[in-house]
């Protein structure tokens, strides 16, 4: 906000509408003389007398919000005469539905991509051998519900690593817990 008066400039208003610049120019502070469009646009669109009364009603803290409205307004409404501002506002409207439907597509894609990928969460590591076939143990523990053990009790998905009741290569007592080694049981 600028004041053209101190300059010895006149306001672009007061220019455009060659009349003296006087220091207390409702104009001159929201209108300077680098931007003579824009108030062309403004008094175009609106008229002079039209625009004073404006900011003449307006207390002074919402004077330049108003001017800058009345410049946006006008400049739209010299692009497009027939629907200025909502024109724009309309056609920025169909590209904010337009890139939400792109949005939905892309997210729908991404959900059934990661969807197709839950079985095979595992596509950055080998996948683990299969287990060999599940026998029932017969050995010491018979009719002790060994083969209740024995069948899988994971969800039917193969684990990368052994359970230590379905090891058949060790016994009970040997090499159990407590790190031993078989050794000294009592």
């Amino acid at each position: 906000m600028a004041s053209s008066s101190s300059y010895n400039s006149p306001c672009a208003a007061c220019k455009f509408l060659r009349r003296k610049c006087m220091p207390g120019c409702i104009f001159a502070p929201y209108f300077p003389p680098e931007e003579p469009q824009k108030f062309a646009n403004v008094h175009k669109i609106f008229g002079a007398s039209n625009v004073t009364k404006l900011l003449n009603e307006l207390p002074p803290h919402q004077r330049e919000d108003a001017v800058n409205s009345l410049a946006y307004e006008a400049e739209a409404r010299v692009r497009d005469p027939v629907y200025g501002c909502v024109g724009a506002i309309s056609f920025l409207q169909r590209q904010v539905q337009r890139l939400q439907k792109e949005l939905d597509a892309a997210n729908a894609d991404l959900i059934r991509f990661a969807c197709s990928e839950i079985p095979t969460t595992d596509h950055l590591a080998p996948p683990p051998p299969s287990p060999p076939p599940i026998h029932p143990v017969i050995g010491p523990r018979q009719g002790g519900g060994g083969g209740f053990y024995n069948q899988p009790s994971h969800g039917g998905f193969s684990l990368p690593y052994s359970l230590p009741w379905n090891d058949q290569s060790r016994d009970i007592n040997e090499g159990g817990e407590g790190g031993g080694g078989g050794e000294g049981h009592i």
